[in-house]
C-alpha cells in the first residue's frame, strides 16, 4: 500500500512539474516582444487574407488533437518519411495557416534566434485570430517544445471526421480527456469555418428516392448548396462557409443555425439531434457568453494537451523540418 502511495505521488508530481514549466510570461526575458510580433503578423495576414483565422484554428486543432500540441503537423515530408501534413485528412488544411506560422516564425527568429518554439507560435496565433474575429480571449501558457516525430500513418482514427456519429466523436474526444460538453464547445469553432463540398455532397445530391437532399437540411439551404457546389467534381477545392449567417464573425450563430436545418455537415446535424449533445447546443444558441466561456476554457485545456517540454522536444529553426 505504501509503495502504491509513493508511486501515485511520483506520478502526480511529474504531471504537475510538466504544467509548471508552462506559464504565460515564459518569454518575458528571453524574447520580450514575442507576443507583439506574432500579433502584428497575424493581424496583417488576416486583413490581406480573411480566411486565415478559420484556417489557423483548424490547423491548431489538427495538430493538438492528434498527438498533442507539438507542431508536428507543420513538418514537411521527405523521401524517407511521409509526415502528418500528408495524411489524407490533413491534405485539405489551407496553405494560409501554414504561411502565417512561417511568417511569424521568421520574424520571431530575427528578434530572438533559437528561442521560441513553433508550437507556441501556432497556439498564440490561433488565440489572437479568434479574438480578432470577435471571439473570447483566453490565456495561452507558453514553453512548449516542438515534437521530434511526424508520421502520416499515425494520424488515422485520431481526428474527428464530418461523417462520424456522435458516439464516435465522443470517443475521439473522450480518449483525450474531453467531455461531450467540451467537444460541443470546441465544435463551435465552425462559426468561422468552411468545408469542401466533397465533405457533404452525398447529403444534398440524389440522397434518396424521396428527395434530392437529406431531410435534416432546410430545403432552400440544400438548394443553395447544390448551386454553390455544382462544379465540385471538376474543382475539388470548392468550399462553403459552415455558418452562412455570420461567416466572418466568431459568435454563437453556428448553434442558432442547427435547429433551423442550416448545419452544413452530417456531424453538425447530429449534434442537435443527439440527446447527449443537444442540451449544450441549445444552451450556447441561447447564451453567447456561456459559449464563449466554455470555448475559452476548452481551448486552454486543448492548448496544453500532450505537450513536449525539456529534452523531449526541441526548438526548431524552421517549422517545416526537424533540426
Amino acid at each position: 500500500m505504501a509503495v502504491l502511495l509513493i508511486l501515485f505521488l511520483v506520478l502526480l508530481s511529474s504531471s504537475a512539474s510538466i504544467e509548471s514549466r508552462l506559464y504565460t510570461n515564459y518569454y518575458s526575458k528571453s524574447c520580450p516582444r514575442f507576443t507583439q510580433i506574432v500579433q502584428d503578423i497575424v493581424t496583417n495576414k488576416q486583413i490581406s487574407t480573411p480566411t486565415t483565422a478559420a484556417a489557423t484554428l483548424r490547423l491548431f486543432f489538427h495538430d493538438c488533437l492528434h498527438n498533442g500540441c507539438d507542431a508536428s503537423v507543420l513538418v514537411s515530408s521527405t523521401p524517407f518519411n511521409k509526415a502528418e501534413r500528408d495524411a489524407d485528412i490533413n491534405l485539405s488544411l489551407p496553405g494560409d495557416a501554414f504561411d502565417v506560422v512561417v511568417r511569424a516564425k521568421t520574424a520571431v527568429e530575427l528578434a530572438c534566434p533559437g528561442t521560441v518554439s513553433c508550437a507556441d507560435i501556432l497556439a498564440v496565433a490561433a488565440r489572437d485570430l479568434v479574438t480578432m474575429m470577435g471571439g473570447p480571449y483566453y490565456n495561452v501558457p507558453l514553453g512548449r517544445r516542438d515534437g521530434k516525430s511526424s508520421r502520416a500513418a499515425a494520424v488515422d482514427g485520431t481526428l474527428p471526421l464530418p461523417t462520424m456519429t456522435i458516439s464516435q466523436l465522443i470517443n475521439v474526444f473522450g480518449s483525450r480527456g474531453f467531455s461531450a460538453q467540451e467537444m460541443v464547445a470546441l465544435t463551435g469553432a465552425h462559426t468561422i469555418g468552411f468545408s469542401h463540398c466533397k465533405e457533404f455532397t452525398a447529403a444534398i445530391y440524389n440522397y434518396s428516392r424521396a428527395g434530392q437532399s437529406d431531410p435534416e437540411y432546410n430545403p432552400r439551404y440544400a438548394a443553395g448548396l447544390r448551386n454553390a457546389c455544382a462544379d465540385f467534381q471538376k474543382n475539388p477545392t470548392l468550399s462553403v462557409f459552415n455558418d452562412i449567417m455570420t461567416p466572418n464573425k466568431f459568435d454563437n450563430a453556428y448553434f442558432q443555425n442547427l435547429p433551423k436545418g442550416l448545419g452544413l455537415l452530417k456531424s453538425d446535424h447530429a449534434l442537435f439531434n443527439d440527446p447527449r449533445t443537444r442540451p449544450y447546443v441549445e444552451l450556447y444558441a441561447k447564451d453567447q457568453s456561456k459559449f464563449f466561456y466554455a470555448f475559452a476554457r476548452a481551448m486552454e485545456k486543448l492548448s496544453v494537451y500532450g505537450i513536449q517540454t525539456g529534452r523531449k522536444g526541441e526548438i526548431r529553426r524552421r517549422c517545416d523540418e526537424f533540426n
